[in-house]
């Protein structure tokens, strides 16, 4: 007998895992895989990237990388991780919404509410729920939270493969999923890894990037990115690349939108993950009157909320200023100029010179 699979040397390990993935169903996740915590085959690649300093400034990415390869370094005694899948794409068309540049475009998973806690509270009562079975067994949840390779620990799993956009890809569920794991020391039987990759020919996610942010398959320069962009990097966005991000306010999914399996997605089950205050069909200008208060209210328990107030004008300046050129528009970008941030001025002072209407000195 594998040394292992001493530890728990009554049960039935194979109907654990099926009860296992029945109550992830029961509890909102739409499939349960089980695959080893270690990604040690990913590494050499991972660290190529950093040194490229593709990572931009996500410094915390180049942190840990101990406890990034070998889950039982970030959580003792790990033998596996239960993967799950939630979807979250609400109904409607994405490409209308980006057709429109009086309309701002929001990524579809930050309409609703924050997934971490949503997930984490799930798979919390999933490892609860396991306890209670089998009794006091080594446990925790992770959604986004540390440094967990999520998509390489879903793709050994069996749940999808890593696309040429670098994001898992599901045969019957394209990629608009958002994914979490429950580590455990639990010996459960394996699932086959998925290990053929189904995008054959297709580059559509590489050639339709707005600001060609792919350096090839597989491969993302974030500093490109425009959900590194408008999320992550919180200075000055780089000018040689403002009229690229159109009107993305918040995140970009043009590389899931052209993504031929996307079109096999299914509109989430999910109450939480309905837009909130017409988040998916609402104007640049509405948006950017918003003031601070406004602002904080409206994302509340949102994953929008994270970028702060003066992100969210400094992107909103940028859309602005790739719109149609309005009296509206110029008023408002005039109005907020002497009020806002020197960073947001920046911006402001850009959008008001594509509409040839540069402030005055």
């Amino acid at each position: 007998m594998p040394a292992d699979t001493q530890i728990v040397p009554s049960l039935d390990l194979i109907h654990l895992t099926e009860r296992i993935k029945s109550e992830a169903t029961s509890l909102g996740f739409q499939s349960a895989h089980i695959g080893s915590g270690n990604t040690e085959a990913h590494q050499a690649r991972y660290e190529a990237w950093l040194d490229a300093g593709y990572n931009g400034s996500m410094s915390w990415m180049a942190r840990n990388l101990d406890k990034r390869f070998d889950a039982s370094k970030l959580h003792s005694g790990t033998l596996r991780s239960i993967s799950v899948r939630m979807d979250y794409r609400p109904e409607g068309d994405m490409q209308a919404a980006l057709d429109d540049p009086n309309r701002a475009y929001i990524s579809r998973y930050a309409l609703g509410r924050d997934y971490h806690k949503l997930m984490r509270k799930r798979l919390t009562q999933l490892g609860k729920s396991i306890e209670s079975w089998v009794g006091e067994h080594g446990y925790r949840a992770f959604v986004d939270s540390a440094p967990v390779l999520e998509r390489q620990l879903a793709q050994q799993s069996g749940m999808g493969w890593l696309g040429k956009n670098t994001l898992l890809l599901n045969q019957q569920a394209g990629s608009y999923f958002f994914l979490g794991e429950l580590f455990t020391n639990l010996p459960l039987p394996l699932d086959t890894p998925f290990e053929t990759q189904h995008c054959g020919s297709c580059n559509r996610c590489l050639t339709d990037c707005p600001t060609d942010a792919f350096v090839e398959a597989g491969v993302l320069d974030a500093r490109k990115c425009i959900s590194y962009l408008t999320i992550e990097h919180s200075g000055p966005i780089p000018v040689e690349l403002r009229s690229k991000m159109g009107n993305r306010i918040y995140g970009c999914d043009d590389c899931q939108i052209v993504c031929p399996f996307n079109s096999f997605s299914e509109p989430t089950r999910e109450a939480d993950f309905q837009p909130r205050h017409s988040l998916d069909n609402i104007s640049l200008l509405t948006l950017f009157n918003w003031d601070e208060t406004t602002f904080l209210s409206n994302t509340e328990g949102s994953a929008i909320r994270r970028i702060g107030f003066e992100q969210w004008q400094r992107n909103l300046a940028v859309a602005l200023g790739n719109a149609p050129t309005s009296a509206a528009i110029i008023a408002a970008l005039q109005r907020r100029l002497p009020e806002a941030s020197p960073l947001v001025q920046e911006h402001i002072q850009w959008a008001l010179s594509q509409h040839n209407h540069l402030p005055a000195v």
